[in-house]
């Protein structure tokens, strides 16, 4: 079993900011593979789906994103999941919007959900699904926090559905090949064509 984990605060006014990324692509996990009506369980929102063949549990912890973890380990403990079968889906301004990466274990690097649920499973070995929001241009006025409790820009929300759709597609490659092999495939940048790589060789004068 899985326990894929979306990472967001539970406000309505949160619903459409950066942070709440990971919400948007469990939501569309769900609406995608046909998951049961999330209920109240764990200080979160739980339901059941099958991931293909893999069974799933979809958790978002209502315990806004700084104590993700007091939702998320009494969930795991409860359905005897271990932290290597976790997913935890969560934004990330180090990679530009559009851009996923899956990643087993490592640091926080700052995000305060991420932290919570180390600190509450007493390990870092878990899998994470980082999806890009970028960071801020340089005429934004505040800080990180500020940001990612931004909504998205315009241009972003037109590309929206088909990026939570990628990410959603993420997880149920995980599901469906295992972690590793899903690693290997989606992190890998497609190589250019021929063609392409030739445009892009500087090409030296022949009297050079």
């Amino acid at each position: 079993m899985l326990l894929v984990v979306g990472l967001g605060n539970p406000d309505p006014q949160y619903a459409d900011n950066r942070h709440n990324v990971g919400f948007m692509v469990v939501d569309e996990l769900a609406s995608m593979c046909g998951a049961e009506p999330f209920r109240r369980k764990f200080s979160g929102e739980l339901a059941r789906v099958f991931l293909g063949k893999t069974e799933a549990l979809l958790l978002k912890p209502m315990t806004y994103m700084n104590a993700s973890g007091e939702c998320v380990q009494p969930c795991a403990a409860f359905f005897k999941v271990a932290p290597a079968e976790i997913v935890v889906v969560h934004d990330e301004i180090d990679l530009p919007f559009g851009d996923t990466r899956l990643k087993f274990g490592g640091g926080h690097a700052g995000n305060n959900g991420i932290r919570s649920v180390i600190a509450r499973l007493g390990t870092p070995d878990f899998a994470r699904l980082r999806v890009g929001v970028g960071r801020p241009g340089p005429g934004f006025k505040g800080d990180v926090a500020d940001w990612v409790l931004q909504g998205f820009s315009g241009e972003e929300r037109t590309s929206l559905p088909n990026y939570l759709r990628s990410a959603a597609e993420t997880v149920l490659d995980v599901a469906a090949r295992g972690f590793q092999t899903a690693m290997n495939a989606r992190n890998t940048k497609p190589k250019k064509k021929q063609d392409e790589v030739a445009s892009d060789t500087p090409r030296t004068p022949k009297n050079s």
